[in-house]
C-alpha cells in the first residue's frame, strides 16, 4: 500500500486496522516492522495520500477498491488441522464490507488464500449485504522479505485474477502507473489463487532438494556449493534457490505447501499430496540434522554448555521470525538443556519467545527456567559469544561475515566450535584461527 501511494500520488490509500497500537506506530517515525527502504517510502507518502486509521467502517464506505490483507494461518484444530488455512479473518472482513457498504466495491484478495476463497467472499457479500453487486478479485503478492520494496518497484509480474473485466481493468490501471503492461498478467480467479501456492511450493521444493543433497555431500566428501553451481548453470534449472542451509523458514513456504497438500488430499490426489508433503519433511529433517550434528561433534553432550546463535530471523534483512529455522534448532538444543545466547540486531526478545511457544510449543511449562536458559541481545555480539562453547550461524546477516573472529575465539571455551548453517563464513580462515568448523554439505579434512 505504501508503494502504491508513492507511485500513484493521485490515489488516496488508507490502511485500516482494529489494533490501535499498531496504527499509532505506523503514524510515528519508528515503524512497527523492519524492511529496507520502507521508511523512506512511507515518509514520502504519509500525510499526502497515505494514511493509517482505526476508523474501518468510514474508510470502507469511502473506498472504491478494498484490499483484504489479513492473516490466513494454518489451522490448529478441527478439519484440516496442521495443513489447511484458517480463513476466518477473510470471512470477517467480507462480512464487515457487506454490512457497511451500500455502493459497489472492488474487493481484492491480497492474503494468500485457498483456491475458491473468492467464491466464498462473493457469496457472503451477496447474501449478507445490502443487495449491492460487489466484484471480487485476487491479486497475490510475490515479493520477498528483505527485498520487498525493490520487488514492488520492479516486479517480475503482477497477477490479477477475476471474472469482472471492468473491475480487473480498474486494478490493472493502478499498477500500470509504474509497471509495464506486459508484466501485468490477468487470469481467472481460481488460477490466480492457485498460482501463489504453487509458486511458493516450487521455490521451497528447490531449497529442500539441495538441502537433501547436502547430507549426501557430507557423506561422500562432495561440496554442496560446487554441486549447486554445476547444477545451476543448466539453463533449464537456473541458479536460484539452490543455496543449501539449515532450512527454509518464513510465513509463506511451509504454510502454503501444507495448504497445497490439504487441497490435493481434498481432491483425492494422495500421491501428489505426499510428494509436496515430503518437501516439508526434508526441511524438518535438515533442521534436526543440523542440531544433531552440533550435539554429536560436541562430544555427544551439550547439557550446561553455552551456545551462541548468530541470528534468529528466518533470513537476512528482515526482523520476521515466523517458522524460522533458528527456533526449531533452539528447541532441540534446549531439550538437551543447553544454555543459548542469541544475537540478532533486528529481533526482539518478545517475538523470539512468542515464536518458540507458538510454533514449537516451547515455554516455561515445557522447558523449566526457559528465560534463564535462553537470552537475546540486539547490540553486543561479543558479549553473547563470551563463554560460549559453540557459535551457530542461523541467519545470513552480512554483519556476520566481518566480525572479529580472532577476538571471538579468545572469548570462547576451547575447543571452540563454529557451525555455519548458511555457508557464509571463510571456513579456511576460521580454521587457521583455531576454530573447529562444521558447515552444511561440506567436510573439512583434518
Amino acid at each position: 500500500m505504501a508503494v502504491i501511494a508513492q507511485k500513484c500520488p493521485h490515489i488516496k490509500v488508507t490502511v485500516v486496522d482494529m489494533n490501535a497500537k499498531l496504527i499509532a506506530a505506523w503514524n510515528t517515525n519508528s515503524l512497527p516492522i523492519y524492511e529496507p527502504k520502507l521508511d523512506e517510502v512511507v515518509f514520502e507518502a504519509r500525510g499526502r495520500n497515505l494514511f493509517f486509521s482505526t476508523d474501518i467502517d468510514a474508510n470502507l464506505i469511502a473506498a472504491d477498491i478494498i484490499f483484504v490483507c489479513v492473516n490466513t494461518p494454518t489451522k490448529t484444530h478441527g478439519i484440516g488441522a496442521g495443513s489447511a488455512s484458517n480463513i476466518k479473518n477473510v470471512e470477517a472482513c467480507a462480512r464487515n464490507i457487506a454490512r457497511v457498504c451500500t455502493t459497489p466495491k472492488i474487493i481484492v484478495e491480497k492474503s494468500t488464500v485457498p483456491v475458491k476463497t473468492g467464491e466464498a467472499i462473493a457469496r457472503i457479500v451477496a447474501s449478507c449485504g445490502n443487495g449491492v453487486a460487489h466484484s471480487v478479485l485476487n491479486n497475490p503478492e510475490f515479493l520477498a522479505e528483505g527485498t520487498a520494496i525493490d520487488d514492488l518497484w520492479a516486479p517480475s509480474r503482477v497477477l490479477i485474477g477475476g471474472s469482472n473485466d471492468a473491475a480487473v481493468e480498474k486494478l490493472v490501471s493502478v499498477y500500470a502507473n509504474w509497471v509495464p503492461r506486459e508484466r501485468i498478467i490477468t487470469t481467472n480467479l481460481w488460477s490466480s489463487e492457485l498460482s501463489k501456492l504453487v509458486a511458493n511450493a516450487v521455490l521451497a521444493q528447490r531449497i529442500s532438494s539441495i538441502n537433501s543433497i547436502s547430507a549426501l555431500c557430507e557423506a561422500t566428501h562432495a561440496d554442496v556449493d560446487e554441486v549447486a553451481r554445476a547444477v545451476g548453470m543448466d539453463y533449464r534449472i537456473g541458479k536460484y534457490f539452490l543455496k543449501s542451509s539449515v532450512g527454509f523458514g518464513g510465513s509463506c513456504f511451509k504454510k502454503d505447501i501444507l495448504n497445497l497438500v490439504y487441497l490435493c488430499q481434498s481432491y483425492g490426489l494422495h500421491e501428489v499430496a505426499e510428494y509436496w508433503n515430503q518437501v516439508v519433511k526434508i526441511n524438518d529433517y535438515q533442521m534436526k540434522r543440523f542440531a544433531n550434528n552440533m550435539i554429536k561433534n560436541m562430544f555427544n553432550t551439550i547439557t550446561g554448555k553455552k551456545i551462541c546463535l548468530l541470528g534468529f530471523a528466518f533470513k537476512k534483512d528482515t526482523g520476521d521470525v515466523r517458522e524460522t529455522a533458528a527456533a526449531y534448532v533452539a528447541k532441540y538444543l534446549l531439550e538437551e538443556r543447553a544454555s543459548i545466547a542469541v544475537y540478532d540486531a533486528k529481533v526482539s526478545a518478545d517475538s523470539m519467545f512468542e515464536e518458540l511457544k507458538y510454533t514449537n510449543g516451547v515455554d516455561e511449562t515445557t522447558i523449566p527456567e526457559l528465560k534463564k536458559l535462553i537470552t537475546i541481545s540486539n547490540t553486543d555480539v561479543y558479549a553473547a559469544a563470551t563463554g560460549a562453547h559453540a557459535l551457530a550461524v542461523m541467519t545470513e546477516w552480512d554483519e556476520f561475515k566481518t566480525l572479529d573472529y580472532e577476538r571471538i575465539f579468545g572469548l570462547m571455551v576451547k575447543p571452540a566450535f563454529i557451525f555455519d548453517g548458511r555457508n557464509i563464513l571463510d571456513h579456511a580462515k576460521l580454521r587457521k584461527i583455531g576454530f573447529e568448523v562444521h558447515a552444511i554439505g561440506k567436510v573439512f579434512e583434518a
